[in-house]
């Protein structure tokens, strides 16, 4: 196993996933992809992967043109799923108010898929990689009854970069009424997921070592 260590990249430029890997005090490179989004999976879970591993493998891609072969690439994507429906950013004030009126008063799913990608150790042009996905259920009040909660939110104008037009960490925490699950998997990147995952796949391919910032260069 190489003992090598690691340059830690983020493939996103979300100030919020940015803030949450922060956390993992792991210094860490941001380079966000500019890949097309696209999936042919039908199930949600699997549209969510397959855009975080077009993510991941689009820089990849870019580091190794580069020479870089000693990364560990971390992406994610987070989709707003209501039954078959998936809500995306909303392009307008207007469609944040459609979409959050349709969610008004049950529960909906949040997913966040995890991607790690980095490459052999011992054959470099080979790419190593692992999926996951994290699921929450999050409950909005009924705004039919809270009119002004709503408007009030709009006007914050939060909603407009967000999947689903709300997120968790702002404002919108007036009319949620309940989560089951990862709360930092509504807010874009489920952490404590992803330091499993990280630790795992670490250890299967770079050898066991006693702490996770073990693997990584310093700065």
């Amino acid at each position: 196993m190489s003992k090598e260590l690691l340059e830690l990249v983020l493939a996103s430029q979300s100030p919020r996933r940015r803030e949450l890997l922060s956390w993992l005090e792991i210094p860490f490179a941001i380079r966000p992809s500019e890949v097309e989004e696209v999936s042919d999976a039908t199930e949600h879970h699997l549209v969510a992967e397959d855009l975080a591993r077009l993510k991941g493998q689009d820089i990849l891609k870019s580091l190794y043109s580069e020479g870089k072969t000693n990364v560990l690439v971390v992406a994610s994507d987070t989709m707003v799923c209501d039954e078959d429906k998936i809500y995306g950013k909303p392009k307008d004030t207007q469609q944040a108010k459609e979409f959050l009126l349709r969610l008004s008063g049950h529960t909906h799913q949040v997913i966040s898929s995890l991607y790690l990608g980095s490459f052999d150790p011992h054959n470099p042009g080979q790419i190593l990689e692992t999926t996951s996905h994290v699921k929450t259920a999050v409950t909005f009040s009924d705004f039919e009854s809270e009119e002004e909660v709503l408007e009030n939110y709009l006007k914050t104008g939060d909603s407009l970069d967000k999947a689903g037009a709300y997120g968790i960490q702002g404002p919108s925490l007036t009319f949620i009424e309940k989560i089951s699950g990862s709360y930092s998997n509504v807010v874009g990147l489920p952490l404590y997921e992803l330091r499993v995952l990280m630790k795992a796949f670490l250890s299967q391919h770079y050898g066991h070592r006693q702490y996770l910032r073990d693997y990584f260069v310093k700065s």
